[in-house]
């Protein structure tokens, strides 16, 4: 093979792997996250089976203020985080999904700022294991957001060459006044 017959199966080889990302990335994404948050979320009604029910059980006793006794909240956060899981497995109500996918993440953030003791062994830069889980958590808002970008029919392309050709209907111009004449 020639340089440029190299070149061009090289790119042929390259753009056949980048269709298979695109068409199968978004349901394993979507997947994975099922089975994590359905995973984790079965694991807390069982007591003692997650390593994280200590934790989360303080943290949303400060963020409730006390007022939910707390094997009423681990049976919550078990229920969303299930709930969440079998959103993101049956790809159904991904809206509803997502939004108590941002309502979890937000009170699974907390305790980087309410427990910081327990997050860090040095603040800012050497998290312990339970800030580390915590951590995590940003890859799997990533996730969220990638997902989210998909519920009104958005998807990977893999060669954007290939898209039909699109006129772009251009804004108009904002016009602009100058205030000093009038």
């Amino acid at each position: 093979m020639s340089k440029s017959n190299l070149q061009k199966w090289l790119d042929r080889l390259d753009l056949s792997i980048v269709r298979w990302l695109a068409r199968y990335s978004l349901p394993f994404l979507r997947m994975g996250m099922g089975i994590i948050f359905l995973w984790f979320g079965a694991l807390k009604f069982f007591p003692d089976l997650s390593p994280a029910t200590d934790l989360a059980v303080r943290t949303i006793d400060v963020l409730t203020f006390g007022l939910m006794p707390a094997n009423l909240s681990l049976l919550l956060l078990a229920t969303l985080e299930t709930a969440i899981g079998l959103g993101f497995l049956t790809g159904r109500y991904m809206r509803l999904t997502l939004a108590l996918l941002v309502f979890q993440m937000a009170g699974t953030l907390t305790p980087l700022a309410l427990f910081p003791g327990e997050a860090f062994m040095h603040f800012p830069y050497a998290p312990t294991l339970e800030g580390q889980y915590i951590i995590k958590n940003l890859v799997l808002i990533g996730a969220g957001l990638v997902i989210g970008s998909t519920v009104r029919g958005g998807r990977i392309i893999a060669d954007p060459q290939e898209l039909p050709e699109r006129r772009l209907q251009l804004l108009p111009q904002p016009v602009r006044v100058d205030w000093r004449q009038q």
